[in-house]
């Protein structure tokens, strides 16, 4: 490694980690702690079990900023460079453009190496786990462990009573003794009393009991014994455990599942697997030319231009798995759209600033 490489990726390193902080601290505060507000208020989940959430989806945000990072890290660094004319006298010196950012197409390649391994590896496992939390902090939202004859209730958005709950006692998560009084059919009042139950992802199971269908006047209607029986209250959990499917597979678990199970919309996840990692090269030539600062400006642009190079990413990025979403493109052409039209824009940037001016 040469003295001028060395000297280069000092200052990209130190940019790098401190872009990385900087939008993973963004993304955090203006998306993971409003989900984590949300899912406290409205699903009742206990702030151990939301932070344990939020600290499971870091690696997949870790992936997110990797991109953002090194392009912060390549503009800011060159940038830099330009302005105190430490670029010009490389070139005075024969150095030219190709040479001075090859290190940093280095270091974009290993990082894109990271990115790929991360999110193969890491992202899958912490997803598996934030799910398995989600789910356990839904089911067992409502169990107060060793407590006694305690109830709990339901209500419609009105405020009127949807569903109450008694339960006798909570041993080892399970619930003794219940009854649960059902008001959320007009017309008619479900009363179910059973001996045990537990709550999990596929709604509440109970053992032994009957349910009984009364009129709003007192009249019976029907009368149902069950040895098993499970039904759902509350929230259903079937979406939230279908959206992580892809997150929690690698691109070949992915890929069987798809083949397996016959879900075509998960292609487009698929795909993004490769498509995501590969944007930190694509993402650097483009940044690249636009951080080599003409001699009459004075001042450092290059963090404007690193957020505007990310808002396009991204407003392309959602617009292309939208319309691949709606069956317009093709899977994948939706996930790798943004690196094609950044990579044409790039290579004429880079080929003008290199070829044409120097």
């Amino acid at each position: 490694m040469k003295l001028l490489d060395k000297y280069i990726l000092k200052q990209v390193i130190t940019m790098f980690i401190m872009g990385v902080l900087v939008f993973t601290s963004i993304i955090f505060a203006s998306d993971t702690f409003i989900t984590l507000i949300k899912q406290i208020s409205k699903y009742g989940i206990p702030f151990n079990f939301a932070f344990m959430i939020i600290i499971l989806h870091l690696p997949a945000v870790f992936v997110m900023t990797i991109p953002m990072g090194v392009l912060l890290a390549t503009v800011m660094t060159l940038n830099g460079l330009s302005l105190s004319s430490e670029i010009t006298v490389m070139r005075a010196c024969g150095i030219g453009l190709n040479r001075i950012a090859k290190p940093i197409f280095c270091f974009a390649i290993v990082m894109t190496f990271v990115s790929f391994i991360v999110n193969e590896t890491v992202v899958p496992i912490a997803t598996e786990w934030s799910t398995n939390v989600a789910l356990k902090a839904f089911g067992q939202k409502h169990i107060p462990e060793g407590k006694q004859n305690f109830t709990f209730k339901e209500v419609k958005e009105g405020g009127t009573l949807k569903r109450l709950f008694y339960v006798g006692d909570c041993t080892d998560g399970t619930l003794h003794n219940i009854t649960v009084l059902d008001a959320s059919k007009e017309g008619t009042i479900q009363i179910l009393q059973a001996r045990e139950g537990l709550t999990s992802p596929a709604g509440w199971k109970f053992q032994k009991g009957a349910i009984y269908t009364v009129t709003d006047n007192g009249k019976t209607l029907d009368t149902t014994l069950f040895n098993d029986s499970t039904i759902m209250f509350g929230m259903d959990l079937s979406k939230e455990i279908e959206k992580n499917q892809a997150g929690e597979r690698n691109f070949i678990q992915l890929m069987k599942y798809i083949a397996k199970e016959g879900k075509p919309e998960l292609k487009i996840d698929l795909y993004d697997k490769l498509a995501l990692p590969l944007t930190t090269v694509v993402l650097v030539l483009i940044g690249v030319p636009l951080a080599i600062t003409p001699p009459r400006v004075r001042y450092n642009r290059g963090f404007l231009f690193s957020i505007l190079i990310i808002f396009a990413y991204y407003l392309i990025r959602a617009l292309s798995i939208s319309f691949g979403e709606a069956g317009t493109l093709i899977p994948v052409l939706s996930a790798f759209m943004p690196n094609i039209i950044l990579t044409i824009i790039g290579v004429g940037l880079y080929y003008r600033k290199v070829y044409t001016i120097c």
